[in-house]
């Protein structure tokens, strides 16, 4: 399958993977906030990622509409393939707070199963 849409952004998210499937929604702007719609279109799985010039190429399904300029337009993955958590035997955290205000963590949660003895 070769790819039939490419699109540039100012930066992309690098855990973004080649098989990860892109979607988009229009959205508009309403008493002053900025409001998606329900409507969520999949525009097809990413065949391509070009770190230098921040575009994907996406092999896109026939019948679905191009995003225009205005989209909101993300990705997600396959379930089947990311769905292990982290794996080692040493794992750290630093929170920071970089604002000059207070500021409270209401939680913190880490998923621990023995994996060897």
């Amino acid at each position: 399958m070769a790819c039939n849409l490419t699109l540039t952004f100012p930066s992309l998210n690098y855990s973004i993977q080649i098989g990860d499937t892109a979607y988009y929604t229009n959205y508009s702007a309403s008493g002053g906030f900025t409001v998606g719609n329900a409507n969520l279109i999949e525009l097809g799985p990413i065949q391509d990622i070009d770190y230098q010039d921040n575009s994907i190429c996406i092999f896109m399904l026939d019948s679905t509409t191009p995003p225009t300029a205005q989209s909101f337009i993300f990705f997600s993955k396959d379930n089947k393939v990311n769905l292990s958590s982290m794996v080692g035997y040493y794992g750290e955290m630093k929170f920071k707070n970089n604002s000059s205000k207070k500021a409270e963590l209401f939680a913190v949660a880490c998923e621990v199963s023995e994996s060897s003895k």
